[in-house]
């Protein structure tokens, strides 16, 4: 992801062995729901990322755990994030929870808590 200021990464729990639309779904929601948070508190970073062309990495985490695990470290970070409940109308229970979006923020604070996360 070398040459990128600012990206978002997208994280799905792969423990969920969601169909790939399922997946597709939910990483809109987090990438639109985080996009909307940098937006809104982050204007230079959002539009630093827009500029760019909107970089989106896509990573998976093993448990809920892990994901809420990493949702702490991005907002200790100060990252813009939004952590996914599905509304369970499809293959998922009500209120699972099923991705979380970081930023868009710079890569280099994206990296402190996802650098270390396998792709989708």
């Amino acid at each position: 992801m070398s040459g990128f200021r600012f990206k978002q990464a997208l994280v799905l729990r792969a423990d969920l062995k969601m169909s790939p639309g399922k997946a597709a779904a939910q990483a809109g929601h987090a990438a639109v729901s985080s996009a909307e948070e940098a937006r809104k508190k982050n204007p230079s970073w959002w539009m630093g990322w827009i500029e760019e062309g909107q970089c989106k990495i896509v990573l998976k985490v093993s448990s809920e755990a892990d994901l809420l695990s990493l949702e702490r470290r991005a907002r200790e970070l100060g990252l813009p994030v939004a952590l996914i409940s599905d509304a369970g109308l499809t293959e998922l229970e009500p209120g699972t929870v099923t991705a979380l979006g970081i930023g868009p923020a710079p890569s280099n604070l994206i990296d402190k808590v996802t650098g270390n996360l396998p792709l989708y």
